[in-house]
């Protein structure tokens, strides 16, 4: 499985509305449908993107994303039944993560009807569940706008802070529990006023991890 691509734009093309990028990767070629907010990079010479690789009997199929937050929702919207690839890349074309999320969170029918392809009933089943698999760090990024204060995160500590994430999730803590945890983790990150590289050596998975269930299981 192919997560990620880095590598030199050989060319780029439009077919039925859908774009694509070739990246020649180390002497391989790689055929990538990407999203339109991504034409403006298409002017570089390298490009590097966030993979979902779809495997069929007779091809493999490339989607390609700026961002590891929207790739791995483009992963979490496969997961519904009904939704497709192609619906998907065009929901994540018109509408930003932000406008998705909270329409998620207000139960906004109206922007996931504008998608073709999703009708009433697929609206409701998205709602029922996407409503948990929105990311905690997600979260805490709409609290930031809110609360100037805190921490901006370092891409490092963020994919750190998504792997507790998804294991207190595969452990069945709520959302509401898991964003407990994380608020300790970026609490402890902040008052330790260390560079980041040191925050990095201090605070790995496993500890982080101990902590949040730790911290779940005496407030529980």
């Amino acid at each position: 499985m192919i997560s990620w691509i880095s590598g030199e734009i050989v060319d780029t093309w439009i077919k039925t509305k859908k774009i694509y990028v070739l990246i020649n990767c180390q002497g391989l070629g790689y055929e990538v449908q990407i999203l339109e907010s991504l034409e403006k990079d298409l002017d570089k010479n390298k490009i590097t993107l966030w993979i979902h690789q779809i495997k069929k009997e007779d091809s493999d199929f490339f989607f390609g994303f700026k961002d590891k937050e929207k790739r791995d929702f483009f992963r979490d919207l496969l997961q519904v039944r009904g939704i497709g690839p192609q619906i998907s890349m065009s929901l994540l074309n018109k509408y930003d993560l932000k406008q998705i999320f909270n329409s998620i969170r207000n139960e906004d029918k109206e922007l996931f009807n504008s998608i073709p392809g999703i009708g009433q009933k697929m609206t409701e089943r998205l709602f029922l569940e996407l409503k948990n698999k929105i990311t905690v760090t997600s979260e805490i990024n709409k609290d930031s706008t809110e609360k100037p204060n805190n921490t901006k995160l370092k891409k490092e500590i963020k994919n750190l802070i998504d792997d507790v994430d998804l294991a207190l999730k595969s452990l069945s803590y709520s959302l509401k529990e898991r964003k407990k945890a994380i608020n300790l983790i970026l609490t402890k990150v902040d008052q330790s006023n260390l560079p980041i590289q040191k925050v990095l050596n201090s605070f790995t998975f496993e500890v982080l991890l101990k902590d949040s269930l730790d911290f779940l299981d005496k407030n529980r």
